[in-house]
């Protein structure tokens, strides 16, 4: 199932996305549920098309855990060598948005650049202390995200919080879906000034990650407890580069489908 949370007339309601579109979102519907996802799915009999309602974030987390250096290409674009163990951080909640919701560059910095990745988000039973099998029953499906960085601010201080954690460098969407392999998916970001001609900055598939889904999980559950709703996001591969205001960026993975962003300048 494809799960999203959206703003309708009535308010603001979870779905069931429905439909399978050849391009865009061009014929998919939404069937609204009434209650969050992890519960038992019941269908309110409201139904929309997609392009009459707003795609938000698509699930409330009460914290965001990134994976830095999690593709060895990536690792050395940047000078840094492939870590022993999975190299984890915090992205605040208020760092989170959505679907065509604007990425907004702070004036502190002059490099801020996009990184695109495959998101895990945790189910009902959160995890502690879990174990690969744990793990993988402990996730409850998957959605795109973009690591937005301030890459001057993250060479310049002694850790990644403000270059991580700047409200709007969290795009997460436009669903989730819960049935999907994650093993070997491409993973791909463009980015452009016009929609109809937009460069690949990164083309990427998530087998060449350094430690997998399931690892992640286990990893970061005996560091803290996992939460329902949680988000991971499992590290982005090469490629990663500047987003400057009037540009949108393009990030997709295979299966799930596109998370679209405008960049602004809060100047």
């Amino acid at each position: 199932m494809r799960f999203a949370r959206f703003v309708h007339a009535g308010g603001v309601s979870f779905g069931v996305v429905e439909g399978e579109a050849q391009s865009g979102t061009g014929g998919l519907t939404i069937a609204e549920i009434d209650s969050i996802p992890f519960q038992n799915v019941r269908f309110t009999g409201n139904r929309w098309a997609l392009a009459d309602i707003r795609l938000l974030a698509p699930i409330f987390s009460s914290k965001v855990i990134g994976v830095g250096r999690n593709y060895a290409d990536h690792a050395a674009e940047l000078g840094n060598e492939v870590p022993k163990e999975p190299l984890i951080f915090i992205k605040p909640s208020t760092s989170v948005i959505g679907p065509n919701d604007a990425i907004r560059v702070p004036p502190v910095s002059q490099q801020v650049e996009h990184e695109a990745e495959l998101a895990v988000v945790i189910g009902a039973s959160g995890a502690r202390r879990v174990d690969r099998a744990g793990a993988e029953k402990a996730i409850f499906g998957y959605t795109v995200g973009n690591d937005v960085t301030a890459r001057d601010l993250q060479r310049s201080d002694p850790q990644w919080t403000r270059a991580k954690g700047f409200d709007s460098f969290c795009p997460l969407g436009p669903w989730i879906e819960t049935e999907l392999d994650v093993s070997d998916l491409e993973v791909r970001c463009e980015v452009g000034r016009n929609p109809d001609e937009m460069e690949v900055r990164q083309l990427g598939r998530t087998k060449d990650m350094v430690f997998d889904v399931p690892a992640l999980v286990s990893y970061v559950s005996h560091v803290m407890t996992l939460l329902p709703g949680d988000v991971i996001l499992t590290g982005t591969p090469a490629g990663v580069g500047p987003l400057v205001s009037g540009e949108t960026v393009s990030v997709s993975v295979q299966g799930i489908g596109e998370l679209r962003n405008p960049v602004v300048s809060l100047d």
